[in-house]
């Protein structure tokens, strides 16, 4: 059964394979998902069935994914879901391990990389949304000076109001409320700099 908790990643191993940027494309899509084969998903990411199945079982291997129950009569094909409700990497997991930090970094950069195409392929889309959806995307940018202290109360603030909203709207569509539904993508990114 999916754990309704994030999945909180501190060995090297796990790091590694999530980093991996067609197992975070994987991931993600199953995420979004909920469930898939390897074959929905190797059409959401344009690889080879056989491939995708390979790093599939890679997530698996490491406790990231799990399978299924099947949804449909043919049973041949596996059905995967994440084993978490998401995945995490916190900085204190890190301290004194420069393997861990390097990791971390390529998991960083992994999962940024993908966050700028699909907000460069909204861009590049828009004119195919609707009027309300256009209206209803956010890009804003702020720059306060805040104390670290500071900064993690507001991040457990956002993130406590996004798990509110997520949470809600997987209990309508469980509920078949799908109607206006779509994917949407909040990235957050909040750091000091030098300026």
């Amino acid at each position: 059964m999916t754990s309704q908790e994030n999945r909180r990643i501190t060995d090297l191993g796990t790091l590694k394979a999530v980093s991996h940027p067609l197992r975070m494309r994987l991931y993600r899509a199953l995420f979004v998902a909920r469930t898939a084969t390897a074959s929905q998903l190797a059409d959401q990411v344009d690889e080879a069935v056989s491939l995708v199945s390979y790093h599939l079982r890679k997530l698996a291997d490491h406790g990231l994914i799990e399978e299924a129950e099947s949804q449909s009569t043919d049973g041949r094909e596996r059905w995967w879901k994440p084993a978490s409700y998401g995945i995490s990497v916190q900085e204190e997991d890190l301290k004194g391990a420069p393997e861990l930090l390097a990791a971390s970094a390529a998991f960083g950069r992994t999962v940024n990389e993908q966050r700028t195409e699909l907000h460069r392929r909204f861009l590049d889309e828009r004119l195919t949304w609707s009027d309300a959806w256009r209206s209803a995307s956010i890009s804003s940018e702020w720059l306060p000076r805040l104390t670290a202290a500071e900064l993690t109360d507001l991040g457990a603030e956002l993130e406590a109001v996004l798990e509110k909203y997520d949470r809600k709207a997987r209990a309508a569509e469980e509920a078949g409320d799908t109607e206006g539904r779509e994917n949407v993508a909040v990235h957050l990114h909040a750091f000091p700099y030098h300026s």
